[in-house]
């Protein structure tokens, strides 16, 4: 039973979400906007976001940690492609070190922000759940609004309907809901799927389990680099930590955006240089049967696995990989389309997250519902004609914190410009010119599934700035690191009466 809301607490701004983004968030808050008080609400017992919810077999990052980590805590282990409980480690870390833990509220599950435009405050609704899961509704009030709580949604990931599911007499797992005294020692296990997690869980799984099969619909690029950077590790003996986790920053971010960008003018050679990677460890038959995509490198993710992993469980017959898809589910396994069965004891639907539009809640302004799908995208982190808003949303082609970082910088310097300016509302509006331009989804050029359904859900960016969603961290730079904060687009005013430049 829900309690009538009661509110609390006011603060300058509410940021919503204590994983990677939401602590980043706290931190830039301290550093740069000193005189505004914050509050972070989290929905679950613990910070951490994606790196406490995770517990399946190998959790692990895909991207570099010295660009995954943050630009002002430098990432000190010797392992740069690193295991969740590290990350969560570092996280925890980062939090008690700058004070940002004594800001969060745990267990507060945000439903419901409204905005008011005759006060220039958001009420922010939450749902607290208490220790013997009983709830009640709180609110707090404040003046700007920073959603850092990430684009899927914690209650579950998605899994497609499998004809015969109830047929099958094992047990059936999501990544997402992992259960703690799953047993997998010496059974068969069958992992449907074919992105970073699959890849994941396939090798780890195949140390204990009797065999572990990969069932992929279609193949994905798949590269082997080693856990360890030796140069950052050897600029680290010679250098501060700081001054050599910036060099080892610089270089993997310029490394990592001109290998997309050859990815986008050379399609062709990038396949082929990828695909004879992948030939040197499984041979030219397993390659051009299970590893060879339709489509080109980066129009859906690559899947980094370290020091080859996922290679030497399937060379050591460990793993195996089949192509097909599903007929049916049986009682002692899977039907493929092809005819042939697997059996197996258990199966792990690691068919993607379910994703949600902003913090999967609901949003009014001046009591009128948004639908942020009818809206446009302000330089990928704003939406229109909704004031005092920001969201947080990383790469999908890069490290997710490199964006969120000059996110957090962005949202400081505006918050820095209202006070300067006596303003209390950021809005950003259409231009008479914008009026009838170009619809694009707002992530371009991306075809992997898990996005493709989210798209209609989230807003629309354009072929003109600000009105786009880059996914590049040299054109953001330019966009919103560097761009003035008065730019014509951003309307600031107070209650009643306008300031607009």
């Amino acid at each position: 039973m829900v309690q009538e809301s009661v509110t609390i607490e006011h603060v300058d701004v509410v940021v919503v979400g204590a994983g990677i983004s939401g602590i980043g968030a706290g931190y830039h808050l301290q550093d740069k906007c000193p005189d505004r008080s914050y509050v972070i609400l989290e929905g679950r017992d613990d910070l951490g976001g994606t790196w406490d919810l995770f517990r399946y077999p190998g959790v692990r990052s895909d991207s570099h940690m010295h660009t995954l980590g943050y630009s002002f805590k430098p990432w000190e282990d010797a392992k740069s492609i690193a295991d969740g409980p590290s990350i969560l480690d570092y996280v925890r870390e980062t939090a008690a070190e700058f004070g940002i833990e004594q800001k969060m509220r745990f267990r507060h599950l945000v439903r419901t922000a409204d905005w008011s435009s005759e006060t220039s405050t958001w009420t922010v609704t939450a749902d607290i759940r208490g220790e013997d899961d009983t709830t009640s509704s709180v609110s707090y009030t404040c003046n700007f609004l920073f959603m850092c709580s990430g684009y899927y949604s914690y209650k579950g990931g998605y899994t497609p309907e499998f004809a015969g599911r109830d047929d099958f007499h094992g047990e059936i797992v999501h990544p997402q809901q992992w259960p703690e005294d799953l047993d997998y020692s010496g059974k068969r296990v069958v992992v449907i799927g074919s992105g970073a997690t699959a890849m994941t869980i396939v090798p780890a799984m195949a140390a204990d389990a009797a065999h572990v099969t990969m069932l992929q619909r279609s193949p994905t690029y798949v590269v082997s680099r080693p856990d360890h950077d030796p140069i950052a590790n050897g600029l680290r003996k010679v250098l501060p930590d700081g001054l050599a986790y910036k060099i080892t920053r610089f270089k993997n971010t310029r490394m990592g955006e001109f290998f997309y960008h050859q990815t986008r003018t050379k399609p062709e050679k990038i396949k082929g240089k990828l695909l004879d990677l992948a030939r040197k460890d499984l041979g030219d038959d397993m390659v051009a049967e299970h590893f060879t995509p339709e489509y080109n490198p980066w129009d859906q993710r690559l899947c980094l696995i370290p020091n080859g992993d996922l290679f030497q469980a399937i060379n050591s017959g460990a793993a195996s990989v089949v192509t097909d898809t599903i007929d049916c589910f049986t009682a002692s396994g899977i039907r493929l389309a092809s005819g042939d069965e697997i059996e197996a004891d258990i199966i792990v639907t690691a068919t993607g997250l379910q994703l949600v539009t902003i913090g999967d809640m609901d949003f009014t302004v001046d009591g009128e519902p948004v639908d942020f799908s009818k809206t446009w995208t302000y330089k990928g982190l704003g939406y229109s004609d909704v004031p005092n808003l920001i969201s947080s949303f990383g790469y999908v082609n890069a490290s997710w914190t490199l964006r969120a970082d000059i996110t957090c910088d962005y949202v400081c310097r505006l918050l820095n410009h209202m006070t300067e300016s006596g303003t209390t509302q950021a809005t950003p509006r259409l231009r008479p010119e914008d009026e009838g331009m170009v619809e694009r989804p707002f992530i371009d050029d991306f075809s992997a599934g898990y996005m493709a359904r989210m798209m209609p859900l989230l807003p629309r960016q354009s072929d003109r700035e600000p009105w786009v969603n880059t996914q590049r961290l040299s054109a953001d730079r330019k966009l919103i690191a560097k761009s003035g904060i008065v730019d014509g687009v951003m309307r600031f005013s107070n209650a009643k009466v306008s300031i607009g430049v």
